[in-house]
């Protein structure tokens, strides 16, 4: 049977050759007696792996059997395994076959095997070597005749350096190795599983199926499904009962798609010294520029409570110089190397012109009683002298404006 007939067997969705390879390998193994080991991320749906194999092996009218190996405790895994004798342990109360007697002569399929303990790993590699096996709590032998397939979502070798799993299993499970690929890999079958899932739950839920619009349809693939399939199908699932609008847009889209803002945010790099960086000077810019605005904010905050009144109590105005010197910090790390900061006059020299304005540069005074009339002046300017209304645009009493008026004469 060639690929195309077993994906429609088992309804398998998608054309992405990886895919199509693992497919096509499970049907090759599928009639020897060989081990396989089945790798691929939480979600990408191996469980299928195991019974496009058995069902075309010789083996296919035995038994099959799948085991979640991260399920069962570790104390009773050897039992539920291998089996055990009355009286054994406490709560045995009569003998129990493990489900390698039970699919002898069949398949036995273990999920998330790396999940076994150290103990277990031992006793399967036993089998997998010469099909012998003990019950607990006997010092009988047994034999028995089963194929046995792997799955995992663990880095094996990893975990092998690690010590949470014995390199020779591995080697002994990894005859024959299928990985299965990660949805991120396989863009073009997304909209044919979110087609698929969603016909299967308006169905189930006897109600008309949804459909995406265009931009809903591109977010759908260009996002990273970290949880596979299974996270895809579970998101059409509560897409088709909770929206009432059968047309899904991108943004009642993304409201069932987790972390999808955060992956939009602007990337921050690991350097040398394991400090964030940012990724290039556009956002270096950003940041500067923020810091900046709130450097302005103090600034004018500051020169409000001097209009106010309150000018004596700033002493040689140091704290305005270190709120103006601030809004330049960290831009000499920015600038290229014709510019340089001066540190007296906060004001940026160009060594060799770059740039061509119309307008002639002049070094501004930092003043701020001189700052301070020539806001006063602009506002009685802007507004014919009218006292009343320049005051609003200050910020200010009318009365504080009288005075300030009369203490620098500017009648």
């Amino acid at each position: 049977m060639d690929v195309q007939k077993i994906k429609q067997r088992f309804e398998i969705i998608g054309n992405t050759h990886g895919l199509n390879r693992a497919i096509d390998i499970a049907r090759q193994v599928a009639p020897t007696d060989l081990s396989v080991l089945i790798t691929g991320e939480s979600g990408t749906g191996k469980e299928v792996f195991p019974k496009i194999i058995h069902a075309f092996s010789v083996r296919k009218h035995g038994q099959y059997i799948a085991v979640n190996c991260g399920a069962i405790p570790e104390g009773t895994i050897d039992s539920e395994l291998f089996g055990h004798e009355k009286g054994s342990f406490t709560g045995a109360n009569e003998a129990r076959q493990g489900y390698f007697e039970v699919a002898s002569g069949g398949t036995i399929f273990l999920d998330e095997v790396a999940e076994l303990p150290l103990s277990t790993q031992v006793r399967l590699l036993r089998v997998l070597e010469t099909g012998e096996y003990l019950r607990v709590g006997s010092s009988k032998v047994k034999k028995t005749d089963v194929r046995v397939i792997a799955a995992t979502n663990v880095n094996l070798l990893q975990a092998i350096d690690n010590g949470r799993f014995r390199e020779d299993l591995y080697y002994r499970l990894n005859t024959v190795p299928i990985q299965v690929p990660p949805l991120r890999e396989r863009p073009e079958d997304v909209p044919l599983l979110f087609r698929k899932f969603s016909v299967d739950f308006a169905d189930k839920y006897r109600m008309p199926s949804i459909t995406l619009d265009d931009d809903a349809r591109r977010l759908l693939v260009a996002y990273t499904w970290p949880g596979n399939v299974r996270q895809l199908k579970n998101v059409t699932e509560q897409i088709s009962v909770i929206e009432e609008n059968r047309v899904i847009g991108p943004e009642i889209l993304q409201k069932y798609l987790p972390g999808y803002n955060s992956n939009k945010l602007p990337a921050l790099i690991k350097g040398a010294n394991d400090e964030p960086s940012f990724a290039n000077e556009r956002e270096i810019l950003y940041k500067i520029l923020f810091d900046m605005r709130n450097d302005v904010n103090d600034l004018k905050k500051l020169v409000r409570t001097m209009l106010e009144g309150d000018s004596e109590q700033i002493t040689h105005h140091e704290e305005t110089k270190g709120i103006i010197s601030n809004l330049y910090k960290g831009v000499e790390n920015v600038l290229p190397k014709t510019h340089k900061i001066n540190s007296e006059s906060t004001s940026i020299i160009h060594e060799q012109p770059i740039y061509h304005d119309t307008e002639e540069l002049t070094e501004e005074s930092l003043s701020l009683i001189d700052k301070e009339k020539e806001m006063i002046i602009r506002a009685l300017d802007k507004y014919n002298g009218r006292r009343k209304n320049a005051a609003q645009e200050l910020g200010i009493s009318e009365r504080t404006l009288y005075r300030k008026i009369k203490e620098y004469n500017l009648e």
